[in-house]
């Protein structure tokens, strides 16, 4: 069983920045690909970024050159930086860990940008 806890959403204005962070526990040593996701309400969840095992990421986008995603292995800790957010960066966002069989989610944590 893996668990994955986001936090550091909160309140913030366009053009301001936050780090998100995901701690994992449990059995993590067969994850292989990590990354986040978001959610608007009434809107399909969408992928934000995307890092492997190797250090390989992938991004969305609309969230390229303004977001970076990066691990702390030794702390099992997923992280993402979020710089020059605007409004339409506002959703929950989730947590995401996977490995050969399994895909795992956190509870999510709200990010909202105010103009």
């Amino acid at each position: 069983q893996v668990q994955l806890v986001e936090s550091g959403g909160g309140l913030v204005q366009a053009g301001g920045s936050l780090r998100l962070s995901c701690a994992a526990s449990g059995s993590t040593n067969s994850l292989h690909t990590f990354g986040w996701d978001r959610q608007v309400p009434g809107k399909q969840r969408e992928l934000v970024a995307r890092i492997s095992s190797s250090g390989y990421t992938n991004y969305a986008d609309s969230v390229k050159g303004r977001f970076t995603i990066s691990r702390d292995n030794a702390k099992n800790t997923l992280y993402l930086q979020m710089n020059s957010l605007i409004p339409e960066d506002t959703a929950v966002y989730y947590c995401k860990a996977t490995e050969s069989v399994y895909a795992y989610w956190g509870q999510g944590t709200q990010v909202t940008v105010s103009s």
